[in-house]
């Protein structure tokens, strides 16, 4: 494993595709008031004292980045091109405008072909001022740096997509799976935080239950494990969380933990 910084990892979404609460719900869970209940669209930021950096690019990006504050930002890592997990790509406008520099970004070639499609403007010949501007950079499974963040990309299936969880030191993140086969999760052991997503309790075509979760983090043997990209079927937060075995809890929306 390559040598990684002291990091600091913050969730700036925990939620699913459509959100929590969910547009025209009355849920206990979309009616709640426990602002853990409160979910945007699932992504990360990783620092460290030199490198900024997140995973996916929500249509909630604009507001999770003025929600931390976030200044400045080295790269946009992504795990698939679901418009859940790219659609606040164009708002990477404000960091090229104060950096002057393309922004970084990181993605295998089924995201790439999407993003260029879903974003023609950014990647025309002639460019209309003030358009993002993106340096692409093609990734697979071979691990790769960002700043002096060493990043080690773990292979998961959404049920028939290939979708790229990662592993940065002690940490590793995993979202939009139902599925991890057996070589890809030796890239996992040994991590001392895990995030997994955990939709709900019912069985999904794509993404791990709750229960599923709960069993591969057990079966990886990691002391601390976070569940995302849950939606309101879970049920409320301080209901579920309280139930969960000891190392375990969900996620939520400005949890912040500090890697070694």
């Amino acid at each position: 494993m390559l040598k990684t910084p002291p990091l600091s990892i913050t969730f700036l979404g925990t939620g699913t595709s459509s959100g929590v609460p969910m547009i025209g719900c009355e849920c206990e869970v979309c009616a709640s008031t426990d602002r853990r209940d409160n979910r945007l669209r699932s992504s990360i930021l990783v620092r460290s004292d030199k490198t900024t950096l997140v995973v996916d690019s929500t249509p909630d990006f604009r507001y999770q980045m003025l929600r931390e504050k976030v200044k400045h930002l080295d790269a946009i890592i992504f795990t698939h091109p679901h418009k859940d997990h790219i659609a606040g790509l164009d708002d990477v406008r404000a960091f090229n405008f104060f950096s002057r520099q393309p922004m970084q970004v990181y993605a295998n070639e089924m995201t790439q072909t999407t993003i260029i499609r879903e974003f023609p403007y950014a990647f025309a010949e002639t460019k209309y001022p003030g358009v993002p501007e993106i340096h692409m950079n093609a990734i697979d499974t071979e691990p790769f740096w960002v700043g002096d963040i060493p990043v080690q990309p773990v292979l998961v299936w959404h049920l028939r997509m290939p979708v790229l969880g990662f592993r940065f030191g002690n940490f590793t993140y995993i979202t939009d799976a139902n599925r991890i086969d057996t070589e890809e999760m030796e890239k996992i052991k040994g991590s001392t935080h895990l995030v997994l997503n955990a939709l709900r309790h019912e069985k999904h075509i794509s993404h791990f239950t709750l229960g599923e979760a709960i069993e591969l983090a057990q079966e990886l043997e990691v002391p601390h494990a976070y569940f995302t990209h849950i939606s309101h079927q879970l049920g409320r937060h301080q209901d579920i969380d309280e139930g969960l075995p000891v190392g375990m809890q969900l996620a939520y929306d400005g949890l912040t933990l500090q890697i070694p």
